[in-house]
């Protein structure tokens, strides 16, 4: 059994995951108004980072440092996330910043997501044997759809950050409007 086709292939589950936890990230700014604090935002670079070592497996096949280059960008995140959790609960009588999902706040949704990645990511360089790889000899058209995607989703948060931010060089820390729209 080749352990890095499979893991070629669990890489555009990667990334189509972390598409969905943007997308809901952005579901709940636009359904539910809740504009982005900073460190939110600095979250969501931290999954779109750790999506590049995915990205770049589907591009240029199975290679060790790109589930690195993952590991590291989802500890980077993990410690934004821990930041946040830490600045609600340092308070007890803070609800926390936004709407919980399912009893949690998103930046603890976050962590979890950021764990995740690492335990996955490890789980993939134990699994790979020395020398072992896979690479397609052209992109899928599967594959083709979930770069495209995943694009969309780095443009589209790029824009949120500017409509939110305007000509300003700093993002508010407790947010109430699009600086660029009011």
């Amino acid at each position: 059994m080749n352990h890095a086709r499979i893991t070629y292939g669990l890489a555009h589950l990667y990334v189509l995951t972390l598409i969905g936890v943007l997308l809901g990230a952005f579901g709940i700014q636009f359904i539910f108004g809740e504009i982005p604090c900073p460190l939110c935002y600095l979250q969501r670079m931290g999954m779109a980072l750790a999506a590049i070592g995915p990205c770049l497996v589907i591009l240029h096949g199975v290679r060790v440092r790109f589930f690195g280059m993952t590991i590291v960008a989802a500890m980077l995140g993990a410690s934004i996330s821990t930041r946040q959790i830490l600045l609600h609960i340092a308070n007890t009588e803070d609800p926390g910043y936004g709407t919980p999902v399912m009893g949690l706040h998103l930046y603890t949704w976050a962590f979890i997501v950021f764990s995740t990645m690492i335990a996955v990511s490890g789980l993939h360089l134990w699994t790979l044997k020395e020398g072992e790889s896979y690479r397609p000899t052209r992109l899928s058209t599967i594959s083709k759809c979930v770069l495209g995607l995943f694009v969309l989703v780095l443009v589209a948060n790029v824009i949120s950050v500017f409509m939110e931010a305007g000509w300003h060089w700093f993002l508010p820390g407790n947010p109430t409007e699009y600086q660029l729209l009011d």
